[in-house]
């Protein structure tokens, strides 16, 4: 590698570390024509999958030369900064070698948009053409759309990616107005809504004609960036809520404001993003893809912002102590998957294991539930105490008295218990 090229690629992989939206879940493309690669039995590395595997990507940008001037984003015209720019071949050359030395298993390309949106899309483009038709690459790409570029570059670019992903940015309309006034939601609503009813369109060809290429076939997601404008959990989760249904996105991402500019309009925050909020917001939204929950029975006007100690299911259960204890030998499985302290994987199991008898203490542990926390909310065949026996406040504090909590420190002397 020539030391111009490793300089680029200093400058423009460390401009590519605010784009969280990496995930490679989905991706099925298998290794045909005795290609190089192959999405479908290894996926990549660097990030995290559904099911758990950590995998890895050469993550970079195109270039960082941009014709906007965001206030919240290093890449920004005003911003005093080395720029580069590789070239497509450059970018080829250094994914097929990342790859034969099994640094990295797959692509994750972005860019700033230099002259203009389609100028931008198409070098894009041209990156992935490459890498599919001329190096039969058959590992995974994740490609980033260009808000405004044109819809035939689109498409086609979408038939040579796994994943494309646009980032919304800011949680709210108000907020892009006010960090990114060039920019709107629209540019980024149009091609989510282009590409997702064109996945729907090749999914229903498939059905008539066997040759139909694959089409984005892991999805789209996008990110928010989340801390630099003041809108409320409510706000930001009803936001992600909307462009799940609306766009059947495979994630929405929340990025944490990392301070890199002085621009009064931005928050003061120290040196540190708002990781715990942020973890919060992604608990949050696992328990609506996943859990059953709807966004407004954990934000709502009464609760506009997430509980920052504790986290946002246990949050709910403690103001909806209502519906506890749950007897777990008896409840609907919906309503197992709604206690504290167990996962999916757990709820599935108790109702197999109820089958067969009736669940005790010591099962439910073998189970893996979490009991030090369930036990608040659930009834089994040997529960020692009801749960009508303590108020929401006092089980809150028995929690954070046994969390052992790296980020938090609680002085529970000062919670009264009984």
């Amino acid at each position: 590698m020539s030391d111009r090229i490793r300089e680029k690629l200093n400058i423009l992989a460390d401009a590519a570390k605010y784009d969280v939206s990496c995930s490679s879940s989905g991706g099925t493309r298998k290794n045909t024509n005795k290609g190089l690669g192959d999405s479908h039995s290894s996926g990549i590395c660097h990030t995290y999958t559904e099911d758990g595997r950590c995998v890895s990507l050469l993550k970079i940008l195109l270039t960082n030369h941009c014709i906007f001037d965001c206030a919240y984003c290093v890449s920004r015209k005003s911003n005093d900064i080395q720029r580069a720019a590789f070239t497509v071949e450059e970018v080829v050359s250094l994914t097929m070698n990342f790859y034969r030395r099994n640094y990295i298993e797959g692509l994750f390309l972005s860019s700033g948009i230099f002259k203009n949106a389609d100028f931008t899309m198409e070098r894009l483009l041209r990156v992935v053409k490459k890498l599919r038709l001329e190096e039969r690459f058959n590992g995974y790409i994740h490609l980033k759309t260009i808000p405004g570029a044109s819809e035939e570059l689109i498409k086609e670019a979408g038939l040579y990616a796994d994943r494309m992903s646009i980032n919304l940015e800011m949680p709210t309309e108000a907020g892009l107005r006010l960090l990114a006034p060039e920019k709107t939601h629209q540019e980024v609503i149009t091609p989510l809504d282009y590409v997702q009813k064109q996945i729907v369109q090749f999914k229903e060809e498939r059905k008539l004609i066997r040759n139909v290429p694959k089409f984005v076939p892991a999805g789209q997601s996008t990110q928010m960036v989340i801390g630099a404008t003041p809108e409320t959990d409510k706000e930001i989760m009803q936001t992600a809520h909307r462009f799940y249904q609306d766009f059947s996105l495979k994630r929405v991402y929340y990025s944490g404001y990392i301070p890199i500019s002085h621009d009064q309009r931005l928050p003061v925050i120290g040196t540190q993003p708002p990781l715990i909020r942020e973890n919060r917001l992604y608990q949050t939204d696992w328990l609506m893809r996943f859990y059953g929950f709807h966004v407004n029975e954990i934000l709502n006007d009464s609760n506009p912002h997430l509980d920052i100690d504790i986290d946002p299911k246990l949050s709910w259960a403690l103001r909806n102590m209502q519906y506890f204890p749950v007897d777990i030998n008896t409840a609907a499985y919906k309503m197992i998957l709604r206690v504290p302290g167990i996962g999916v994987g757990s709820a599935k199991k108790i109702v197999q294991a109820r089958q067969f008898g009736r669940l005790r203490i010591d099962q439910l542990k073998k189970i893996g539930v979490a009991y030090n926390r369930a036990r608040h909310f659930i009834q089994c065949a040997d529960s020692p105490i009801q749960l009508r026996d303590y108020q929401g406040f006092q089980i809150k504090a028995f929690i954070l008295a046994e969390s052992q909590s790296k980020y938090l420190k609680h002085d529970l002397n000062q919670i009264k218990l009984f």
